[in-house]
């Protein structure tokens, strides 16, 4: 199979890292507009697998004929090219997955193509991160193994393996999307009912192996379809994992107001964006640079199962392989990123449409792709008489 890359950022490189190794996959194109980028990597992997393209995505005819290279296209761009990039891989029949988006109904916007994509015979899967994406896949393979579903408890967090105050937190990912986390409220089911709830509430004590006792908290987006694949639960919520304290310091520039989105304020006779101002000066410090950093997982899907309540738990405790400088939240992503591009590749996922990855994505033949790259889940069943 031919597999394009959209993206040479770090999900994007990891996720072509691992496609070349497999021998299921003849060619990797990465393509992105910085084309030093990619050859700076593509240089440091040598393999003869790997091309590098330019790509400006903003470039509707660049795009598609990018795209059409390929079997199945992974979209490592920013979650606003989502919509763009599946209805293209639609048009040139093409397989595509994405790594999500839950502002401005971008995941939305992609499920909403399924009659095309259906039509063109092609497969489409968002939101294939981490949360969401790996929670997805886990509470779907819990879900599958009982009779009767009641309730879905995820938690997440990407953290320093090393803290260091006042935030005991470094950004592997984008901090405006940790704001929009912070802010946006959180969808939760509670007694069987959608509800919202003011994110970084409601904290709760959570332990892991090393790590010791942490915290806890709504936050927005990871839930994202799972509340409507689910909705006949009990009870479903999701809960960012962080060092103690980490929600009080941030409810508080919270209320402040120092992290909407829309607050302004006039600096000599200028307006100014609050958000921006406190964007740009916590980046540096919270970038991780050399840090490691971890990513802690634990899925709990509970229900009934020949008529007694089990428990299906799912963990995950992984941190940066500092011997390829590739951090613990990419290993977890793109890892997902190339696996299921490949099951759709080989036929091991078959399905035509687009479908969240609850749905489509096998459970254990994805957990033992994991595991092959050290990427480990434990799966815990707990029965109660």
């Amino acid at each position: 199979m031919k597999v394009v890359v959209l993206g040479a950022g770090l999900m994007g490189k990891e996720t072509a890292r691992d496609l070349v190794k497999s021998d299921d996959v003849s060619k990797v194109y990465l393509a992105d507009l910085n084309v030093r980028q990619a050859e700076n990597f593509a240089e440091e992997l040598m393999s003869d697998k790997l091309d590098i393209l330019l790509l400006d995505a903003t470039n509707d005819d660049q795009l598609s004929d990018v795209i059409a290279l390929g079997d199945v296209v992974v979209n490592a761009l920013f979650y606003t090219f989502n919509e763009k990039v599946a209805r293209t891989a639609i048009e040139r029949g093409v397989h595509s997955i994405d790594l999500g988006g839950h502002i401005g109904g971008a995941t939305e916007a992609v499920l909403a193509l399924k009659e095309k994509a259906i039509e063109k015979g092609v497969t489409i899967i968002p939101d294939l991160g981490v949360a969401p994406g790996m929670i997805n896949i886990l509470t779907g393979y819990g879900a599958e193994k009982l009779d009767q579903v009641k309730s879905i408890k995820l938690y997440v967090g990407g953290i320093p393996v090393n803290p260091e105050p006042p935030l005991n937190y470094n950004v592997v990912f984008s901090l405006e999307g940790v704001f929009d986390h912070y802010t946006d409220s959180s969808h939760v089911i509670r007694d069987g009912q959608l509800k919202e709830i003011a994110s970084l509430s409601e904290i709760e004590m959570i332990k892991f192996d090393k790590y010791g006792e942490l915290e806890a908290f709504h936050t927005s987006g990871g839930t994202s379809t799972l509340t409507e694949s689910f909705s006949h639960v009990d009870t479903l919520e999701y809960k960012t994992i962080r060092y103690k304290g980490h929600a009080e310091k941030f409810q508080l520039l919270v209320d402040l107001g120092l992290l909407g989105r829309d607050n302004e304020v006039t600096v000599d006779g200028k307006k100014v964006k609050v958000r921006d101002v406190m964007r740009e000066q916590l980046s540096p410090q919270l970038r991780l640079g050399d840090k490691s950093d971890a990513v802690l997982l634990r899925v709990m899907v509970s229900g009934e199962k020949d008529g007694l309540p089990v428990t299906y738990e799912y963990d995950l405790v992984t941190e940066k392989d500092t011997t390829k400088n590739v951090t613990a939240m990419a290993r977890a992503t793109a890892n997902t990123m190339s696996i299921v591009a490949q099951m759709i590749g080989t036929g091991k996922i078959s399905k035509r449409g687009v479908y969240p990855p609850e749905k489509i994505v096998p459970g254990e033949p994805y957990i033992e792709e994991l595991k092959k790259r050290g990427v480990i889940i434990e799966e815990f069943v707990k029965e109660y008489a």
